[in-house]
């Protein structure tokens, strides 16, 4: 066993199991995606510590415990399509690649969207659709989707994301109040979105997501 697949399986053990995530396709696609390859070679040593990891400009990859809680909460089926908004270098598609029959992996900094395909495509995630562009535009050519997830914080959900989501569909996002954060799962009925509570964690708001209060005198 390499040391990084040992820090894979103690990252399984240590932060998925004990945080009630119980789906073996989680669990499983967790212990098969190296994410040590998914980070900038200087956070490789670090890729599976229990926080965000900073990917600059006020970006992150999310915490494995919150990427897996927020996947148990999604419950993912294998012939559905799946819209991952903020996506990085391609960790989270990878992982949801496993589970579902396609992935949109929308990330809009031209750099890592591009670095993010080659790796997506040196690991064999050929039902990885890489789309850059601005978060808040989604990928509508390619929807409607399933599920939608937002791979960072948000103060409020865009009402052109919200489009792209099928009737009956789920959206997963992590409303932040200053530190604090709510992961939020949103079911799309008679096309409007209901949204339940699924547990707390933190993230920097998404460029876009962010709250727009209104001009007042």
């Amino acid at each position: 066993m390499t040391n990084q697949t040992a820090r894979r399986t103690m990252m399984v053990d240590t932060q998925i199991r004990p945080s009630d995530v119980t789906k073996y396709p989680i669990i499983d696609a967790m212990l098969k995606t190296p994410r040590e390859d998914f980070v900038p070679a200087a956070l490789r040593d670090i890729a599976y510590a229990d926080e965000n990891l900073s990917l600059g400009e006020g970006r992150v990859m999310l915490e494995p415990r919150t990427l897996a809680k927020m996947l148990e909460a999604l419950d993912i089926q294998g012939d559905e399509l799946v819209l991952d908004i903020g996506s990085g270098y391609g960790y989270s598609a990878a992982v949801m690649a496993r589970m579902a029959e396609a992935v949109v992996a929308v990330e809009e900094i031209s750099a890592i969207a591009e670095e993010s395909q080659t790796i997506l495509s040196e690991h064999g995630a050929d039902n990885v659709i890489p789309h850059q562009g601005a978060l808040t535009d989604g990928a509508p050519e390619h929807g409607p989707y399933d599920v939608i997830a937002v791979q960072g914080g948000a103060q409020h959900m865009p009402e052109n994301l919200a489009d792209q989501l099928k009737e009956g569909g789920r959206i997963a996002c992590l409303f932040m109040q200053g530190a604090l954060g709510k992961m939020c799962i949103g079911y799309k009925i008679d096309g409007v979105i209901n949204w339940r509570f699924a547990f707390n964690a933190g993230a920097p708001v998404l460029p876009g997501f962010e709250k727009h209060n209104a001009f007042t005198l």
